[in-house]
């Protein structure tokens, strides 16, 4: 079943341009200059409940747009949306109490309160029944362990902390949908594993359909099986996460340590990235790995071997880089 459904959906905008200068500024009093802008460009997709999408894109793909744009927080200026049945724009309180969004830059939680306090003020914004409030709290005090964090002021807690009061705060409602535009942007390695194991199982346990907008692929590779491209507002991929590694994750990093001092020499095409007497690592594409080990173990001393995935910053770099219709 489809919740989610674009088809042929565009946002363009109308910017104002003007000849550089005083003599610039003075004609533009007279006659202004315009460019459109499509922000998103002729966008379709389907998004089935209980699925958990990655959207991926540079700065200024369209991401954010199209999110707005499902949240109701702008019109599109053309094609048809609809989301759990309804026009978003239209902005009914049916429709906004079945969704929540989370974003990394911007709180919706009140510094002066408690997170206790904070999540009770929800409770009544939403309207939220005692019991299915008590449940939510307890299921989500336990998976978070932030007992001991219920009774201080929000403004003490750290980044971390405060991440995931915005996640209990959103989901406390029992949304339909989650939308997230970067929340584990500023947090260390620790509390970004905690918020993807907390997402994870909000997914698998309550079947919440999730839309998640990162720059971390880290956080797109851990949690999603499907994954969105979309690039200058057009969308360039859409389909499993792993076939899109598959086919631009194209080169292993391999590093060899040797027995005895040794002066390498490779007859491949390779990327060295560091040499030393008793080391060398360097990059090399999938298909030549084999080769290239067997040349490397039939002529030299090997105390060592490891061979890595290819940097994930790599590959998005990659990916980015195609023109519409690359991908396939």
């Amino acid at each position: 079943m489809n919740i989610i459904s674009t088809s042929n959906l565009t946002k363009s905008y109308k910017r104002y341009e003007k000849e550089e200068g005083l003599k610039g500024s003075i004609k533009s009093l007279f006659k202004r200059q315009f460019i459109m802008k499509d922000a998103v460009d002729n966008f379709s997709i389907d998004i089935r409940k209980g699925e958990f999408v990655g959207l991926i894109g540079p700065n200024g793909a369209g991401k954010t747009t199209l999110v707005k744009m499902l949240t109701g927080i702008i019109a599109p200026t053309s094609g048809d949306i609809t989301v759990l049945g309804y026009y978003p724009n239209k902005l009914q309180n049916e429709y906004k109490k079945q969704y929540a969004v989370v974003m990394g830059q911007k709180s919706q939680l009140f510094f002066e309160l408690t997170p206790s306090d904070t999540f009770v003020l929800f409770k009544e914004l939403y309207n939220i029944p005692d019991k299915i409030y008590k449940e939510n709290i307890e299921y989500f005090i336990d998976l978070f362990d932030i007992k001991d964090l219920l009774n201080v002021q929000v403004r003490t807690l750290s980044l971390g902390e405060r991440m995931k009061m915005e996640l209990i705060v959103s989901l406390l409602h029992n949304p339909t949908i989650l939308f997230l535009d970067e929340p584990t942007i500023g947090l260390d390695a620790i509390a970004q594993k905690q918020i993807r194991h907390f997402l994870k199982e909000v997914n698998e346990k309550k079947d919440t359909t999730i839309i998640l907008t990162s720059h971390y692929m880290e956080d797109i590779k851990s949690l999603c099986k499907r994954c969105i491209v979309i690039n200058e507002g057009k969308k360039i991929y859409d389909g499993s996460l792993k076939s899109l590694f598959a086919r631009y994750q194209t080169h292993k990093m391999i590093t060899i340590l040797f027995e005895y001092e040794s002066s390498i020499s490779l007859p491949y095409d390779i990327e060295i990235l560091e040499s030393s007497p008793y080391k060398i690592s360097f990059m090399i594409k999938k298909f030549e790995v084999n080769k290239v080990l067997k040349y490397i173990i039939e002529n030299y001393e090997i105390a060592d071997i490891s061979i890595e995935e290819e940097d994930i910053g790599n590959v998005v770099e990659r990916i980015y880089s195609n023109k519409v219709g690359d991908i396939e």
